[in-house]
């Protein structure tokens, strides 16, 4: 099986040139055959991936943007896709390939096997393994016993364990009363750190906001540099066209 990477050489967009970097780097690093493929010096190439990727993943214009991934003639996805199967460990599976023996996909997949296996496996021991009565009912009769003996002991400790009690009731009530301030110090201290990181969230959120506001808009220049290339295309295909009727109605 061979991983087809469908990109353009020669685009303008730096978001695309980014994303087109990062998946061929990560596949690099994973040492995974793959075959780049340009869109942008073949117009074969092109045609071809617009074609085959599903109707549901192009966008709405209808022209999908490199860079685009498939495995031999399946399409596996774009790069929003392959980032989320980055950031998950499950690239491999991204790909339709087996992960190999050691990497982290396929330790996943082996905890994942044993679990569900190993829960199978004790459900069946505890039903084959047949437990004597008298060890089901080993906490019962060392509580009966337990239960004789203080009834012969009777009530020789009874001023003692009351001794107990009370002593053990003002602890109790000495605890409260520290307990009651330590939680109205913990809220303060939550409601500070809860600013902090309220503020931090809303700084954050606001940097990524910027950057797929930039990123929208490259992708949108290129967008519309790949219109203009087919428009042009078809702008001299008409031309030559007209020039050779021409030339034979002059003969």
């Amino acid at each position: 099986m061979v991983i087809k990477v469908f990109l353009a050489s020669s685009s303008g967009s730096t978001a695309i040139k980014k994303k087109q970097q990062d998946v061929v780097g990560f596949l690099e690093a994973l040492k995974v055959d793959y075959t780049q493929l340009d869109i942008a010096c073949n117009e074969e190439n092109r045609m071809w991936m617009r074609q085959n990727v599903p109707e549901e993943k192009k966008p709405a214009n209808g022209i999908p943007l490199p860079p685009q991934i498939f495995n031999e003639e399946g399409y596996c996805g774009d790069y929003d896709t392959f980032f989320d199967a980055k950031e998950d460990n499950s690239v491999y599976a991204f790909l339709g390939l087996p992960p190999p023996p050691g990497s982290k996909e396929a330790e996943q997949a082996d905890k994942a096997h044993i679990v569900e296996n190993g829960n199978h496996a004790d459900e069946n021991l505890d039903d084959s393994i047949e437990v004597p009565e008298e060890e089901r009912n080993g906490d019962a009769h060392v509580e009966e016993e337990q239960a004789e003996e203080a009834d012969e002991e009777g009530g020789e400790g009874g001023e003692e364990e009351e001794a107990e009690e009370e002593a053990a009731d003002g602890e109790a009530a000495d605890e409260e009363t520290a307990g009651d301030e330590a939680p109205a110090e913990a809220e303060e201290e939550a409601v500070e750190e809860t600013d902090e990181v309220t503020e931090d969230t809303q700084a954050q959120a606001e940097e990524e906001e910027q950057e797929e506001e930039d990123l929208q808009s490259e992708e949108e220049e290129e967008l519309r540099q790949l219109e203009e290339e087919d428009e042009a295309e078809v702008q001299e295909e008409e031309e030559e066209d007209l020039e050779e009727t021409q030339e034979e109605e002059a003969e």
